[in-house]
């Protein structure tokens, strides 16, 4: 699950990590309003408005139609409201978005963090996650942070440094200096980049996160460190450990399909291809879209039904599959170990009744408990389905309804 990045530094204040402070608006108003308050407990001289969507590259990307970035400086009150008027309900286009680019709802208010006339500040880029290959974390930083940190792993991946950290046996005090030396730092910011470290990996491990990403990390002249920006992705598996944090969920952000599909327990994810799939299993699943790539079609989704494809819950696998008007046929694919194969057969032919005129070939391939019985269900049911039992074979019938 994604966060905002107001969610993200709500979560890394919590576990000590100095972070740029800010305050979320939905409103112009409410924006000046937070410019205010933050002027009052701060005394910052500017601001620093920005777009909260689920995308990174914000403030290199435009509001569509304008020059209006998603992460603009603020010198006058009056500024404030312009910007957050401009960005409020208008979708930003970055490198990390559609085309279309996302819906802004929230703009985040931030402090200044840049010293008037300070000529030593310095950005570096950090970040933890998981390295599956070797079950163990990672945190991966760099000397040159700031807006161009792809391009810097692109031409000078040198300047990229990892360090793998063992989660039976955690962060270690020679690892945390190790970083702040390899980012170039000496005397107090030593010190403090190695707290900045340790804070931050703690709040990783303890909100049960699959990344975090701080995209820049400031040191100022006079040596603190805080996260500037910050990127958060939640371990959904998780998430019933922590409900204030499932709490923070923004489903505006979300495909509104694969939220609805969520909530009858479907696992959809939308693509971009013309055949739908309706599979129970992650691991056929894949198998399946390869099957259909193979056959000259594309996957239109990932969808896994689950363990219990009964009528109810294919019926709504369908409605949800014909929601992509891309979808030129679809295919089930359903392997009956525990459920068995004609309950499942009787399942997609009553939610055929009840969806009415499906305008989309449908070919179902049923294997496993008494998949006979149900390949005679389907051919006797007088519907516009075509049955398989072979892999092989529900190639060939999705092969011939897309020719």
């Amino acid at each position: 699950m994604n966060l905002h990045e107001y969610q993200g530094k709500d979560i890394l204040q919590k576990y000590g990590v100095r972070v740029q402070r800010g305050i979320v608006a939905d409103t112009p108003e409410q924006a000046v309003e937070a410019a205010k308050k933050l002027q009052a407990e701060t005394n910052t001289p500017i601001w620093v408005v920005k777009a909260q969507i689920h995308a990174g590259g914000r403030g290199k990307g435009k509001i569509a139609g304008t020059e209006q970035r998603g992460v603009a400086l603020a010198k006058k009150i009056e500024d404030v409201e312009t910007i957050a008027r401009n960005i409020l309900g208008n979708r930003l286009i970055t490198l990390q978005t559609s085309a279309e680019g996302k819906v802004v709802n929230k703009v985040f208010v931030c402090e200044d963090t840049y010293y008037p006339g300070d000529s030593e500040p310095k950005e570096f880029y950090m970040s933890i996650l998981l390295d599956r290959g070797k079950s163990k974390n990672v945190i991966m930083y760099s000397p040159e942070g700031g807006m161009n940190i792809e391009e810097v792993a692109e031409k000078t991946p040198h300047l990229i440094f990892k360090e793998t950290i063992d989660p039976t046996v955690g962060l270690q005090p020679f690892q945390a200096r190790k970083i702040a030396f390899n980012l170039g730092l000496s005397g107090d910011a030593v010190k403090e980049m190695t707290k900045f470290v340790f804070a931050l990996y703690k709040a990783y491990m303890e909100s049960d996160s699959a990344m975090f990403e701080i995209n820049p990390v400031l040191k100022t002249s006079d040596n603190k460190i805080l996260a500037v920006d910050a990127k958060v992705t939640l371990d959904d598996n998780s998430l019933y450990r922590h409900p204030e944090l499932a709490a923070m969920r923004d489903v505006t952000e979300e495909d509104p399909t694969e939220v609805e599909a969520g909530n009858f327990n479907l696992n959809y994810v939308k693509l971009d291809g013309n055949v739908g799939c309706m599979v129970n299993g992650a691991g056929l699943a894949m198998a399946t879209m390869d099957l259909i790539a193979l056959s000259g079609g594309s996957p239109a989704n990932f969808l896994d039904v689950g363990g219990t494809a009964d009528a109810a819950r294919v019926e709504q696998a369908f409605r949800i599959i014909l929601k992509d008007a891309n979808v030129k046929a679809i295919l089930v694919n359903i392997f009956g170990g525990i459920v068995r194969c004609d309950r499942v057969a009787q399942g997609v032919v009553d939610a055929y009744k009840n969806i009415g005129d499906i305008p989309v070939p449908v070919i179902v391939r049923l294997q496993g408990t008494n998949a006979e019985e149900a390949k005679k269900i389907i051919d006797e049911s007088g519907m516009k389905i075509y049955s398989a039992i072979e892999f092989r074979e529900a190639a060939d019938r999705v092969k011939e309804v897309l020719a």
